[in-house]
């Protein structure tokens, strides 16, 4: 590799390596210069010659460039197969002067589906993983995006691949926005798939599709409505409750108290998107009750956390700039409405 000359910088790379660093149609080339706008990143054989423009702080921009190739390099050589956002996560542990740590935190694989590895993809989610893996409890809490669901699910068909845990247990509370089960057409089992379709989507894609009817015919996976555990006891197994926001606390706590030996329990939510029709939500009310108890554990994710298309964790933060000016102006006019008391007469 040369040293830095004329505002620009030369990687060398192996013709192999190179082909997996830019990706199919040079998606992760592109990506790339979506991040630094003020850089040309030119490639020519085996080489990367990064061009600074004109610019006065294109400089800065070279120097920011040089280390995430670098960092794409060592994960492409470490047998990552990268795609456009792992760019955009790398470019942000950069900034965050995290340099190396993208390495450690998308470098462990859960657990390898057709050809597709599956991997915490950032720092939030590598710390939420290792919580999983630490922890008999955790509460993912994040919003959408983040992978709170796809990676607790990715943790569970690890272990039951592990034989640490016998049979997986997903289920979610049958609530939804402007929706009731007795308008939907259909059985009850009709009536109850719309709501467990997301969780059959993600078992698919980290199974093979033809052995998981079996598995869920000899019972090593159930997928349920939540009102179905009440009165089990549900031993050596791994169960995630998924869209937590939704159970009211005295669900919550009929579900926490299932916990039986050598269990598992991931919980996941959004405490911002609450379609219960008083709001009552036992995932809010959980985080107060036992934020202090031993093998407990609660996993925060935010926008930083989304690994959708890049647009999703911009909305997330749009919304939650709005929505604190809502609660602040209520609570304006809420402090200019209450009547003053009278002074008492001397």
């Amino acid at each position: 590799m040369s040293d830095f000359a004329a505002g620009s910088d030369i990687i060398e790379i192996d013709g192999i390596e190179m082909v997996r660093l830019l990706g199919p149609q040079d998606r992760l080339l592109t990506r790339m210069e979506k991040e630094f706008p003020l850089v040309d990143v030119l490639v020519r054989g085996n080489e990367i010659r990064l061009v600074a423009s004109e610019a006065v702080d294109a400089q800065d921009q070279v120097v920011e460039a040089r280390r995430l190739l670098l960092e794409l390099i060592e994960l492409v050589r470490g047998g990552v197969s990268l795609e456009a956002d792992d760019v955009s996560s790398v470019a942000r542990h950069i900034e965050a002067g995290d340099t190396g740590a993208a390495g450690g935190t998308m470098g462990e694989a859960i657990l390898s589906s057709r050809g597709k590895m599956i991997r915490p993809k950032t720092a939030g989610q590598h710390n939420y993983v290792t919580a999983i893996s630490e922890n008999t409890i955790v509460f993912g809490i994040g919003p959408a995006g983040t992978g709170k669901t796809y990676l607790a699910m990715a943790k569970a068909v690890q272990a039951l691949q592990r034989k640490e845990v016998s049979r997986i247990i997903l289920t979610r509370p049958a609530v939804e926005a402007g929706e009731r089960l007795g308008f939907l057409p259909g059985t009850l089992t009709d009536k109850i798939d719309p709501y467990l379709r997301p969780l059959f989507d993600a078992l698919n894609e980290m199974l093979d599709p033809e052995l998981v009817p079996k598995l869920m015919a000899v019972g090593t996976i159930e997928v349920a409505p939540l009102a179905y555990m009440r009165g089990r006891t549900l031993n050596d197994s791994f169960i995630v409750l998924d869209e937590a926001q939704n159970t009211t606390p005295e669900q919550m706590k009929m579900f926490l108290t299932r916990l039986g030996f050598n269990s598992k329990m991931v919980i996941t939510g959004d405490i911002t998107q609450v379609d219960l029709p008083d709001a009552s939500s036992g995932l809010r009310l959980v985080t107060k009750v036992l934020d202090d108890i031993d093998d407990i554990h609660f996993a925060r994710l935010t926008s930083e956390d989304v690994v959708r298309h890049s647009l999703v964790g911009r909305i997330i933060d749009a919304y939650t700039v709005f929505d604190e000016k809502v609660q602040a102006a209520k609570a304006s006019r809420a402090k200019s409405t209450t009547p003053s008391r009278p002074r008492s007469a001397r």
